[in-house]
C-alpha cells in the first residue's frame, strides 16, 4: 500500500508503482467516483472526445459559434461584412 499527501491544491502523486500496474501515461484522462468513502480514479479513453463535443454542444446552444455556411464565397462575404462592421465600431 502507498500512501499520498493531499497537496494544497487538493493534488495528488500517483505512485509510480500503482501508475505502472494501471498503465497510466502522462496526458491520460481519468474519471474519479466516490464508492463506499473510496476514491476511485478509472482512465478513460473517449473521455477527450465527449468532453469536447459536450463543450461544443454547449457553445452552440448559447450561440458562441459561427453560423455553417453553404460555401467557401458565403464564407468570405460574411467574413469582409463583419470587418466592415468592426472598422465601423472602431470610427464611432
Amino acid at each position: 500500500m502507498s500512501l499520498v499527501k493531499v497537496k494544497p491544491k487538493y493534488q495528488v502523486l500517483i505512485p509510480p508503482e500503482v501508475r505502472e500496474k494501471a498503465n497510466v501515461q502522462v496526458g491520460d484522462i481519468l474519471e474519479a467516483s466516490v464508492r463506499g468513502g473510496k476514491i476511485t480514479f478509472t482512465p478513460k479513453i473517449v473521455t477527450v472526445l465527449d468532453r469536447d463535443i459536450e463543450i461544443s454542444l454547449q457553445q452552440m446552444r448559447e450561440g458562441k459559434m459561427s453560423p455553417a455556411y453553404s460555401s467557401a464565397k458565403e464564407f468570405v462575404r460574411a467574413l469582409h461584412r463583419d470587418v466592415k462592421k468592426l472598422r465601423s465600431k472602431k470610427k464611432a
